[in-house]
């Protein structure tokens, strides 16, 4: 972000803050006086409940990663789910995708996938989660239950493997699954995960999240910005940072 305000003279500087409770995050929002910000794990929903308007995706799906000031308001958007489609397009011929977790991530991405045609199920550790997935009519298992299928694509949403060795699901479960899909995502970036390294041993093409985080920041700028610049031209900039 601060490169591509720099490269293209926008005056604006983007840096980072821990918020210990989500649940002041509007009073920590104006408190420090801030124009926009990207929220990550674990405060979407929270992030959600603090905006005045929402953007119509981010309302349907429940879940904000964006927030912009406008006159006093503040605009919440979710720039993870575009950005996450744009990311896996460049896998051919995938119909239907298992999720492993069912967070905030998936959240959204559940929705905008079965929006553009996918099959989405989703496997998580206990139940409690996946029931408003259930509610809106997706298949939904936990490690208890999982009846193994065939899936084009299969992904982790999880945070396992960012800073240990787990896996996002029992290693026999993910044995039995991922030799027949086409190809296995982890939205961690950054790092070859656990479950990326898993999949390489069954030969399966892999992706980490660095085009999802790339093109997710590319239209959250976007909103900072005020639709000022179009997306190639963000792109330019702001890929430079990743070879950096």
């Amino acid at each position: 972000h601060n490169l591509a305000f720099q490269d293209l003279g926008f005056d604006a500087c983007y840096t980072r803050y821990l918020l210990e409770n989500g649940e002041k995050l509007k009073e920590t929002f104006f408190t420090l006086g801030l124009k926009g910000i990207n929220i990550t794990v674990p405060h979407k929903e929270h992030a959600y409940n603090a905006c005045d308007v929402l953007d119509p995706f981010a309302k349907k799906v429940g879940a904000v990663n964006t927030i912009v000031e406008k006159e006093g308001k503040l605009y919440g958007y979710n720039t993870d789910a575009p950005g996450f489609l744009k990311a896996i397009s460049e896998f051919k011929e995938v119909k239907t995708v298992l999720f492993l977790g069912a967070g905030g991530t998936a959240q959204s991405t559940s929705t905008i996938l079965r929006d553009e045609g996918y099959k989405v199920t989703l496997l998580n550790r206990s139940s409690p989660r996946l029931e408003k997935y259930k509610k809106e009519g997706f298949k939904t298992f936990t490690f208890d239950d999982f009846i193994p299928n065939t899936y084009d694509l299969i992904i982790n949403m999880t945070s396992a493997g960012l800073e240990d060795d787990s896996l996002p699901a029992p290693k026999e479960i993910l044995d039995g699954v991922i030799p027949k899909t086409k190809a296995c995502v982890d939205v961690i970036y950054g790092k070859e995960t656990p479950f990326l390294k898993l999949a390489k041993t069954h030969a399966k093409p892999t992706k980490d999240g660095s085009d999802m985080l790339l093109y997710q920041g590319i239209i959250a700028f976007d909103y900072f910005t005020d639709h000022t610049y179009t997306f190639d031209a963000i792109k330019d900039h702001m890929q430079k940072a990743f070879s950096l």
